[in-house]
């Protein structure tokens, strides 16, 4: 007999990665046009937890209107004599995967910033209380984590008692951010892989390191080494560090070795600490994007939850595109903001200060983490809208990019000279581009075959000495 034959709708692997489009879904809960959402597991004692409860606090999915969307919390706690406090993270990251093991049921995202719908076909075929979706998540978790003995879920849909309990998860959260801070990198022998958003990124692998949260910043070092030895061949995985390519970029021979296994060979090198060459790659769950501006050669940073227009006049949902999906773009990276937090941040191309701007709501959560004759210089949505203005309170601040301009002028100027004095040339000038050169652009990779360009006035950039490229 089956353990879903109760359920109205189908239950299994093949729909992870089911996208419901808003011209299908019945109802949106959480998601970006929603100020509280969450989902917390909490480990509690075995007399405190009745198994197999199921407890809705406000309406039922049958009382929402359709095609609105709501705040929402889901609860779940969890009982068992080998059960600990560690653990809350690594079941908590498993809502993600078992909701969307059900028909017509999309899960997005986690912790704070989760995003789920349920489709019209779904709901249509009986699929209208959350009672139905609680006992999924209560069997696929004691099938799945037999560490788990007993059981209980809360969904909350009530405005107030969400709003309520947000405020507790975000310090739940907090302290379990906290208490992974302060082991290095340099410390540890053994890294830790997410595969759990191949369902939506084939190609992606989180590697998890001390100073290196997941993307979607629900994952610690700590959480990674708990779930590989309660799940083995669970989606949460060892990866041996191997030797170490290059300490400033973060590269190493082990996690090549295991991301090129993982990615089945489409991602063959991975640098840790840098947006540029090999980064990291990026799933859809991430809490932030660093993003390149190169009209003043730094990185913008937006979170999530913001919903404004970035300084570069782009949405967080475009820059999101850019970089999801499992793909290595240069300039684009999707980070935790945890990571933001870490002396590893962007360590490549000069951390904290190489940002230019980010959201005011993100800075005043990370500002105690930017250094301090940093902070003050970097701009949020207050101080500039547009490039333009940027530049400007980039200048006026001395922010240490503006270093940076000074620098590539300089070599503009040195390389314009020697052009000049080795080879004058007027009138206009051609350019052949073989066949086969890849070009990235905005986030799209495009194939040159025997293009010729024309041009006017074209500007050379030398690299620096030692034959490192100026980004």
């Amino acid at each position: 007999m089956s353990m879903f034959e109760d359920i109205p709708v189908d239950v299994g692997v093949v729909y992870e990665g089911e996208r419901i489009r808003r011209k299908d879904m019945y109802v949106e809960l959480g998601g970006p046009k929603v100020d509280h959402k969450f989902e917390l597991v909490r480990v509690r004692k075995l007399e405190e937890v009745e198994d197999g409860k199921i407890e809705i606090i406000g309406p039922d999915l049958n009382e929402l209107e359709e095609g609105k969307s709501y705040p929402f919390g889901i609860l779940v706690e969890v009982a068992g004599k080998q059960l600990e406090e560690d653990l809350e993270g690594v079941i908590e990251r498993r809502i993600h995967e078992y909701c969307n093991y059900i028909e017509g049921f999309m899960h997005l995202n986690q912790r704070y910033d989760i995003w789920l719908r349920l489709s019209k076909k779904s709901y249509n075929k009986g699929l209208n209380s959350f009672v139905y979706i609680g006992k999924v998540l209560q069997r696929l978790f004691k099938s799945e984590l037999p560490i788990i003995e007993k059981i209980q879920i809360t969904f909350i849909t009530d405005p107030g008692k969400v709003k309520e309990l947000w405020q507790e998860a975000m310090k739940i959260y907090e302290a379990r951010d906290a208490r992974a801070r302060g082991l290095k990198d340099e410390e540890v022998d053994v890294f830790y892989g997410c595969s759990l958003c191949q369902s939506f990124a084939p190609t992606h692998v989180c590697v998890i390191t001390p100073q290196r949260y997941s993307n979607c910043g629900a994952i610690s070092w700590f959480d990674g080494r708990a779930a590989a030895r309660v799940d083995p061949k669970g989606p949460l995985f060892a990866i041996e560090k191997g030797e170490c390519l290059d300490p400033i970029k973060g590269e190493y021979s082990g996690v090549n070795k295991a991301i090129k296994e993982k990615s089945l060979g489409a991602i063959t090198r991975v640098w840790l600490y840098t947006a540029f060459g090999y980064p990291h790659t990026s799933c859809g769950c991430f809490e932030a994007v660093a993003f390149y501006i190169p009209e003043v050669d730094g990185f913008g940073i937006v979170h999530r939850g913001f919903k404004g227009v970035t300084v570069n006049g782009l949405r967080f949902s475009t820059l999101a595109d850019s970089t999801a999906g499992g793909r290595q773009i240069d300039g684009f990276h999707g980070i935790s903001i945890e990571y933001m937090r870490s002396p590893k941040f962007l360590q490549a191309d000069g951390g904290w200060k190489r940002v230019v701007w980010l959201p005011s709501e993100l800075k005043e959560r990370v500002k105690d983490f930017i250094p301090k004759d940093v902070v003050n210089k970097v701009a949020t949505e207050k101080d500039a809208t547009n490039i333009e203005e940027l530049k400007r309170f980039l200048k006026e601040k001395g922010h240490p990019v503006v270093e940076r301009w000074k620098e590539e002028v300089a070599v503009e100027e040195e390389v314009r000279e020697e052009a000049v004095a080795e080879a004058p040339v007027t009138g206009e000038a051609v350019l052949s581009i073989p066949e086969g050169i890849p070009v990235t652009i905005g986030g799209f990779r495009i194939v040159m075959k025997n293009v010729r360009i024309r041009a006017k006035k074209a500007i050379i950039r030398r690299g620096e000495k030692g034959g490192k490229e100026r980004r």
